[in-house]
């Protein structure tokens, strides 16, 4: 395997060492985590990670299972920095980070406006086309009218506009009688609408930006249908090819493009790109972007901590790092390309 570690110098270039080694303890970090969201259990498993590496850097941790009364709890703790390990609406869409904003505390990912544009990942589509990033044909339709008839020809993807770790994703096949009937269900516990998607075959692709630098791409080979929740979570789910054997031009395009699309979404702090790649027998690539996610998960599986540790970043410097970097609020500037 291709062997992608960093020089310290070029650590120190992107997490500032010396900052890191400022006394730590006097920094008391609110761990948000859990929430009411479909993604609840993927949050609390990044909690708890998160928890355990900011302690053993040495800050002072109090992990928050956020309810409702969340202004209340974070009143009550009276934290310096909240790490937001939330996952799903309230948690990624600009609402907790809105209400940190009003209570003067700062916190680590996007800001307000950078996270309600990635979630709505119909806005996002049109703001990364607008800079030629490539992204597949697609469209906006209520889950009713989907589930009703075939919204393209297939085979499609469906997806909710505004949820996140592939909950409620379907992919429409080629010949298939009706599109699915599950949309149709009294107890759907998702956005109502959904993103009708181009369905682009071959290698599922992702790229973490950590401020303004495209750490690696990982090709992600999932032993499940996609990479669904049980292919990115369940142990032996998938397995993670870091750096991606895809080529050369193919690898850079997406790192150049990962850190475009955090710049016009206005993302800070660390963020995942994921992609689509066909690197069709016909010699007719075909690459797309599918999301940018702004609250990557944290978990002992998971994608953006991976490529960091393949750097040479571990996992406690990478949280240390976005706590430090949360301090001061600097967005990814698009004059400062990574």
């Amino acid at each position: 395997m291709t062997d992608i570690r960093l020089s310290d110098a070029e650590i120190d270039a992107i997490i500032d060492l010396n900052r890191l080694k400022r006394d730590p303890k006097t920094t008391h970090i609110a761990v948000l985590m859990g929430g009411w969201s479909a993604e609840r259990p993927v949050s609390i498993w990044s909690g708890d990670a998160c928890a355990k590496a900011l302690l053993n850097v040495g800050y002072k941790v109090t992990k928050i299972d956020v309810g409702r009364d969340v202004a209340t709890q974070l009143a009550r703790v009276k934290p310096d920095v909240a790490f937001n390990a939330l996952h799903g609406p309230f948690g990624e869409d600009g609402h907790i980070q809105g209400l940190l904003e009003i209570m003067g505390i700062p916190y680590t990912h996007s800001d307000v406006l950078a996270s309600s544009l990635a979630m709505d990942k119909n806005v996002a589509r049109q703001l990364f086309s607008s800079v030629g990033i490539p992204i597949a044909e697609g469209k906006v339709i209520n889950r009713f009218d989907a589930a009703r008839e075939h919204v393209m020809e297939p085979p499609y993807v469906l997806k909710p506009v505004a949820d996140g770790s592939s909950f409620g994703v379907f992919i429409v096949e080629r010949g298939a009688n009706r599109p699915p009937r599950e949309l149709l269900a009294s107890d759907w516990p998702l956005s109502d609408d959904m993103l009708a998607e181009k369905y682009v075959a071959g290698r599922e692709l992702t790229c973490t930006v950590m401020g303004n630098k495209a750490l690696a791409v990982t090709d992600i080979i999932s032993n499940t249908e996609f990479y669904d929740f049980e292919g990115k979570y369940a142990e032996g789910g998938s397995v993670h090819i870091v750096p991606a054997k895809i080529k050369p031009n193919i690898y850079q395009d997406i790192m150049k493009w990962s850190v475009r699309a955090c710049e016009v979404l206005g993302c800070r702090g660390v963020a995942r790109v994921d992609w689509r790649y066909d690197d069709g027998e016909d010699g007719n690539d075909e690459l797309i972007c599918l999301e940018v996610n702004t609250q990557p998960g944290m978990t002992g599986s998971s994608l953006a901590p991976e490529q960091a540790q393949k750097l040479g970043i571990d996992f406690e410097k990478f949280v240390a790092w976005m706590v430090e970097q949360a301090k001061c609020k600097q967005p990814m500037d698009a004059t400062n390309k990574g």
